[in-house]
């Protein structure tokens, strides 16, 4: 379906070589974009995938559950599945899925599970995970309320989420849409990065719901 081009990435100890879109660009769909606005983001390699990735890759996920929002090509999907998680990932568009599947499939030989998702029509079969993660997600003003939501709607109790992002238009209001759904930024960090000249800095925040506002999960253990 379109023109593929190849990049190795190293994350952890582990080198990808993730098949994508050569250009992001061609694959704009003008109909697409006169309904909601929606731009293929998902045919990038973002910094903020790199850098959430390489911190992914050193963790130990002894099958615990995660869940990504917003999955890309799959490089974080790849690092999740290195790392030990039952990986579910999740995106906006076909394509996404299809191919960050075949991406973990050839750099791990894991099989994962995909699902399209819709923020705005967030699907209520998702279940609660252990670990929620998502990469350079909040480009717009409207998606942080949505991906706080999300967060909400799917971090488990003792459950923790992982933020990537490089400074994008709607992260201040998205921490601020945090505390009234019960979580907070436990730990945080930045992370200079440089890809082709460019230089970044990656925010990493952690997050966690607060002991009073933990929801209750299927055996009946929630906030105490």
């Amino acid at each position: 379906m379109f023109d593929l081009t190849e990049s190795v990435i190293t994350a952890g100890e582990r080198t990808f070589r993730l098949v994508h879109p050569r250009s992001a660009e061609s694959l704009i769909d003008e109909a697409a974009f006169a309904e909601d606005e929606r731009l293929p983001y998902w045919a990038d390699i973002w910094p903020s995938s790199r850098v959430l990735a390489d911190v992914l890759a050193r963790h130990h996920g002894d099958g615990r559950r995660a869940l990504e929002l917003g999955c890309g090509s799959g490089l974080v999907a790849c690092a999740l599945a290195v790392a030990g998680y039952q990986v579910t990932a999740t995106d906006y568009y076909d394509a996404a899925l299809a191919t960050t599947a075949a991406n973990v499939q050839a750099n791990t030989g894991a099989t994962i599970t995909t699902r399209l998702v819709d923020w705005r029509a967030l699907p209520g079969d998702l279940g609660r995970f252990d670990l929620v993660v998502a990469a350079d997600v909040l480009y717009e003003r409207p998606y942080a309320p949505l991906v706080a939501d999300a967060l909400a709607a799917t971090l488990a109790p003792e459950g923790m989420a992982i933020i990537a992002d490089p400074g994008r238009v709607a992260f201040e209001s998205f921490v601020a849409d945090l505390a009234p759904r019960g979580l907070v930024v436990d730990e945080g960090w930045d992370v200079p990065h440089v890809l082709d000249q460019q230089r970044h800095t990656i925010r990493i925040r952690v997050l966690r719901w607060t002991l009073a506002s933990r929801p209750v999960d299927a055996s009946g253990r929630g906030a105490r």
